[in-house]
């Protein structure tokens, strides 16, 4: 009779022949030691048509993720479990094998019918699932308890995480990143969308790109820096400074949320200089064109009160935003970001790169956009007409 790990491996290696393998783990180490994972996360990738055995090694404190072959990568667990671990949990499209060793080298095997749902591994198909609440930065930027459970006070940045992580995923999925794409956050704060992004993009969808942050604050930028190096995300840089000021030899998507008043502008034309590939903007305080308009008669009874006219100031300023950058050749889309009952700031404007010609016609439309409304100027236009 086979013994039980041998049935163990025997079903995991046909699970990854064909194409049934959702995940495996391995857990509970054989010794207590800092260097040793807690636990050994594998999952079956496609990066680039080639079919992988992605391994996430997840520490106290961070988390570091390995593309294997997949022979490779169960050779490798294989070994893991023979020495570093005692337990083993297999989860398949048909079955679910639990593997549980004693001290005394005795094997335990334990089954059940399969709990799991077909698996698309393509990244360019995969179904986006939220940032799992136990990573080690989520803790240390104060959003989830040491457990991994999520706080009262960090439930509304959560929330924001996943769905910020949610819009750029269909993004990438829609328009793909170049190799070693350089992704760049103008006006990162406290970081805590930075940090998923980069987690997200680079263990979750096994992408290469480096991530920066760029924040005018050096004392976030400082506690950012320490939360990246606990957590070995070795291509993930902040960076003290003015978005306006900053320069980077490369930037292939470029991200500003909540960059205030014309910060937006300077953001957007920093991408547009460099040719990113997507931009991702959420603008607030939109106060420079509010300044600069000149409300036509037909419309003073309408934009009487000062909030309507406030809210018309920056529904025009972002319109134009988009009109700006159909002129530079982007395909954009503006739509609600965060429900207003989580903020206020809740709106966003996304641009993919298209064809040269893709904005043909784009200056007619924000000249009477401008004429209609009254707006004398406007930031981003001016940084255009000066390139």
């Amino acid at each position: 009779m086979p013994e039980p790990l041998e049935i163990f491996w025997a079903t995991a290696d046909r699970a990854v022949t064909k194409g049934r393998l959702a995940k495996l783990t391995l857990s509970k180490p054989r010794r207590k030691d800092p260097a040793t994972p807690r636990n050994l996360y594998a999952r079956p990738v496609d990066i680039k048509g080639e079919a992988l055995l992605q391994v996430t090694h997840r520490f106290a404190d961070r988390e570091e993720a390995k593309n294997y072959p997949p022979e490779d990568g169960l050779a490798y667990l294989r070994d893991q479990l023979a020495t570093v671990y005692y337990n083993g949990d297999l989860f398949t499209l048909d079955e679910q094998l639990s593997i549980m060793q004693s001290r005394k080298g005795n094997a335990r095997l334990r089954g059940e019918p399969a709990r799991h749902e077909e698996v698309t591994v393509a990244h360019n198909r995969e179904k986006y699932r939220d940032i799992p609440a136990d990573r080690p930065y989520l803790h240390a930027l104060g959003i989830t308890t040491a457990e991994g459970r999520v706080t009262a006070n960090g439930r509304r940045k959560y929330k924001q995480i996943n769905k910020f992580v949610e819009i750029v995923d269909g993004l990438v999925q829609q328009h793909p990143l170049p190799a070693g794409a350089h992704v760049v956050d103008m006006g990162s704060g406290s970081g805590y969308l930075t940090f998923a992004l980069y987690d997200h993009l680079r263990h979750t969808l096994g992408l290469d790109v480096r991530v920066t942050g760029v924040e005018l604050r050096p004392q976030l930028v400082e506690e950012c820096r320490k939360i990246a190096a606990v957590n070995n995300f070795q291509h993930l840089h902040f960076e003290e400074g003015y978005i306006d000021s900053y320069s980077a030899e490369r930037l292939d998507m470029l991200i500003a949320l909540h960059a205030c008043d014309t910060a937006t502008d300077d953001a957007l034309y920093k991408g547009i200089q460099a040719g990113a590939e997507i931009m991702i903007v959420a603008p607030c305080c939109q106060k420079q064109v509010r300044r600069d308009m000149e409300v036509p008669a037909d419309l003073r009874p309408l934009l009487d009160s000062g909030i309507l006219l406030e809210r018309q100031a920056a529904m025009v300023t972002d319109g134009l935003r988009a009109l700006y950058l159909n002129g530079q050749d982007y395909a954009t889309s503006i739509f609600e970001f965060i429900p207003l009952e989580h903020t206020a700031k809740n709106v966003m404007i996304t641009a993919l790169k298209r064809e040269k010609g893709y904005g043909a016609g784009a200056q007619e439309k924000w000249d009477t956009v401008k004429e209609r409304f009254g707006v004398t100027r406007h930031r981003m236009e001016e940084l255009l007409a000066g390139q």
